[in-house]
């Protein structure tokens, strides 16, 4: 595990290193870890990191309507799929495929980041996130993540807050 200053040299994704510069936000790209061995799902962040699945910021792009839609989930919980739809009062959500997860976000699934996206999507953060200090999330590669207080990632990513993962029953 490594981390450097600056968020190129540690592989943060140019794009995602060029919204932290934008939001002034040069302690976080100091903060950007690179790991070789890959960050690209919930579980293989939390081990690389060595924190809890539910400390990782999952961002999971959905189509309702048609439409791509960012949400923000902990690790270890799931997106209720009728939830959101409710809450975006969609007639119809789906897991979006990866080209369109690629043209709307600019990045590969397993490392989209929570901002700093190609287009300007709607974006819901499940309240989940909120249970924790500090999360960690993509820098825009399946390599690299960084750490962020839960309220400030939520905020940086225009976010609204919901309450969308699935319960066990």
């Amino acid at each position: 595990m490594t981390t450097t200053p600056d968020a190129e040299s540690s592989g943060a994704h140019p794009r995602f290193a060029e919204a932290l510069r934008r939001l002034g936000l040069t302690d976080v790209r100091a903060q950007v870890r690179r790991f070789p061995d890959g960050t690209r799902t919930a579980a293989e962040a939390a081990a690389a990191i060595g924190c809890e699945l539910s400390e990782i910021c999952k961002s999971l792009i959905f189509a309702a309507d048609g439409e791509p839609v960012l949400v923000l989930m902990d690790g270890a919980s799931r997106v209720d799929v009728e939830l959101l739809r409710q809450e975006l009062g969609a007639e119809r959500v789906t897991r979006a495929k990866a080209d369109v997860v690629r043209e709307a976000t600019g990045y590969a699934i397993g490392g989209v980041p929570p901002f700093g996206h190609r287009t300007t999507t709607r974006v819901l953060a499940d309240r989940s996130l909120l249970d924790h200090d500090l999360v960690w999330a993509a820098a825009g590669t399946p390599h690299t993540v960084f750490p962020m207080e839960p309220k400030a990632l939520i905020a940086h990513a225009g976010a609204t807050l919901a309450d969308v993962r699935e319960r066990s029953s």
